[in-house]
């Protein structure tokens, strides 16, 4: 060390410095081997030593230049030399100074089960397993700058796992090299025999690969179905029932970011069944991605990343406590890949490997960038149709009054309950309007679900509204309402449309009811003192034909009287043994007599759930109007006419 000139001397103390911090780490790292810990900071206090006795020494006479090459030299010796080296029985590692990989020979390639250049420019210690690579580092730099032959017992991350074996690391002296200029060589020892060449069995080699692609071929098999069976499209339950699929079959852990609100979010981790797998998920799923991570570099380019040994334990970010993912996992192979559609990015799907379940290759890449676009392609549909039924939702339930305008003399109440069976939005509709002589109330259904259902309904109903502010005959309104649906070709495909009317006005205490009725379920009178009249209904669905006649009834409601209207969910609900709510639906309402129309509803919503056991087949729509006993012998004021 003495001769070493000032600029020099810094970068040894900071390298001094990085190596000491890594070794601190290493010591407390699950896995460390404490005397190869203690054997490299043995080595780390040597050089230590050396250092500063190079302080105290003047700098020392200039090294005397090298001898160049004479010419002519045979260069047949440096191709048996270089032969040599590569065919060599034993992995071999050349290094330079800064431990930077220079050359592989074969043997070496077989051991991390990769070509020999694959390890060209990569630091030799993101070969080494996370526990090893500090002490390892320690001892690169102790012969580097010795020269003297160490030997550390470590694991080099192999493609099927770990390889154990004992490292002899030296430096070479080549003629016209300056000391520690001098690259390093490595010779693995005690690591898994290379087989000679002939000797190898072909047969057990095929049948592996055949495995490896028949389990891959099982493994897009089994994410398709998976895809196909998603029920309620949920994109989050989606995603996590692939991320622990690909956990489980490529034994690594899978972490799933989305992009939210133009930031990486992470939404999940999965990891293989291995002890600690809560604390460990907790860990990772608690922190999004730091810009410049693998999955925000991966998200923002578009393209996937592939790290076989990594040598930056930081790509990950840390976790709350500070410390790095990478090195939390105890992982050193990472494989991250956008999830994208080919016109939208989602997010990046990351798989992480630990060193002793091998490291990830270019099949693994090709493979899991598979899985990335058909999970991307879930998200799509996912989104698509929760769009959809966003906006149906919220179509339908315009349909669906909030609050109801004063009418004189008259209380309303209505529910609405959606199918137990089909959760898909449904065609029930309800409304109260102004007429030219009072008020009117329609309920409606339209045969089938869905967006197109819900658009259908809301043509209908609106047609009813427009055509009875200027009509104050219901059956006109529905004739009315029937050419436009047909005009507009808005019925389903062999769908209809079902509705019941009621126009209201007050003669001398009575309330006089219009009915018009549409194909629709007949409305039921319920008298104050609880006898029951079914009204005869009739007519034909609109959206059918077009000279379709709407069937019309008039009565006369006393104070108390409740007109209870509803849809077929009501009608057609089913109970034990396949018997209809139609056909006790008098008896129920018999009971129910002089109650207001809040709790009277209430009460046939109990009794509809119990007759069903809550399994509704169809949307239920109840509506009750009640000629209500305050409002009789009041002024009962007509809205005003309006001129055509």
């Amino acid at each position: 060390m003495s001769g070493t000139a000032g600029p020099d001397r810094d970068h040894e103390v900071a390298g001094l410095e990085a190596r000491y911090a890594a070794l601190r780490q290493a010591a407390s790292s699950a896995g460390t081997e404490p005397g190869d810990v203690l054997e490299a900071a043995f080595t780390e206090l040597e050089g230590a030593i050396e250092l500063l006795g190079s302080f105290r020494s003047p700098p020392g006479p200039p090294a005397a230049p090298g001898h160049s090459q004479p010419p002519g030299t045979d260069t047949a010796e440096r191709s048996l030399l270089r032969a040599v080296f590569q065919d060599a029985p034993v992995p071999l590692f050349l290094l330079a100074r800064d431990g930077t990989v220079q050359r592989v020979n074969r043997s070496a390639g077989d051991l991390i089960g990769a070509k020999p250049g694959y390890a060209t420019g990569r630091p030799f210690t993101a070969l080494v397993g996370l526990p090893s690579r500090a002490a390892v580092n320690s001892q690169l730099t102790a012969v580097g700058r010795t020269g003297k032959p160490r030997r550390v017992r470590c694991s080099l991350v192999a493609a099927d796992g770990l390889a154990p074996c004992e490292l002899v690391i030296a430096r070479v002296g080549l003629r016209g090299d300056q000391g520690e200029a001098a690259p390093l060589v490595i010779a693995v020892h005690d690591s898994p025999p290379r087989e000679e060449p002939g000797t190898r069995k072909k047969r057990p080699a095929e049948l592996t690969a055949v495995q490896a692609v028949t389990r891959r071929l099982d493994l897009v098999t089994a994410m398709a179905r998976l895809l196909l069976e998603n029920e309620g499209f949920s994109e989050s339950r989606t995603l996590q029932r692939c991320a622990r699929l690909i956990a489980r079959e490529l034994t690594a852990w899978v972490i799933v970011d989305m992009e939210r609100r133009h930031r990486m979010r992470r939404q999940f981790a999965a990891g293989p069944d291995i002890p600690g797998l809560a604390e460990l998920t907790s860990a990772v799923s608690a922190v999004d991605p730091p810009p410049g991570s693998i999955p925000c570099s991966v998200h923002e380019s578009g393209r996937p990343a592939l790290v076989a040994h990594a040598d930056d334990t930081g790509v990950l970010g840390s976790s709350l406590d500070g410390e790095q993912l990478l090195t939390r996992l105890d992982a050193t192979s990472v494989l991250s890949v956008p999830l994208a559609d080919g016109d939208s990015r989602y997010g990046v799907l990351t798989l992480v490997r630990r060193a002793a379940d091998g490291h990830f290759a270019v099949g693994d890449l090709a493979l899991v960038q598979e899985l990335g676009e058909q999970m991307a392609l879930a998200i799509r549909v996912d989104r698509l149709f929760g769009r959809r039924s966003d906006t149906a939702d919220a179509l339908h339930a315009s349909l669906l009054p909030r609050r109801w305008p004063g009418i004189p003399g008259v209380q309303i109440a209505a529910t609405n309950l959606a199918a137990t069976e089909d959760a898909a939005v449904g065609g029930d509709f309800y409304d109260v309007y102004q007429t030219p002589d009072g008020w009117g109330v329609a309920i409606g259904d339209v045969c089938g679900k869905g967006e197109e259902a819900a658009a259908v309904t809301a043509a209908a109903r609106y047609a009813i509204r427009v055509l009875a502010r200027r009509c104050a005959d219901p059956g006109e309104v529905l004739a009315g309402a029937n050419e436009i649906v047909l005009a507009e070709e808005l019925s389903l495909d062999g769908g209809f449309v079902t509705a019941n009317i009621a126009h209201l006005t007050w003669q001398d205490d009575k309330l006089r009811v219009v009915l018009g009725s549409a194909g629709h379920p007949a409305a039921a009178l319920l008298r104050s003192d609880g006898a029951i009249r079914m009204m005869s209904g009739g007519g034909l669905p609109l959206g059918l034909f077009p000279d379709a006649e709407p069937a019309t009834q008039e009565l006369a409601m006393d104070a108390g009287d409740v007109l209870f209207l509803y849809t077929d969910g009501v009608a057609q609900a089913r109970g034990p043994g396949n018997a209809y709510f139609q056909d006790r639906l008098a008896d129920e309402l018999t009971g129910l007599a002089g109650q207001a129309p809040e709790q009277l509803v209430a009460s046939m919503r109990r009794a509809l759930d119990k007759f069903s056991q809550g399994n509704l087949v169809d949307d239920v729509t109840m509506l009750v109007i009640r000629a209500s006993p305050e409002a009789a012998g009041r002024d009962r004021r007509r809205p005003p006419r309006r001129r055509s």
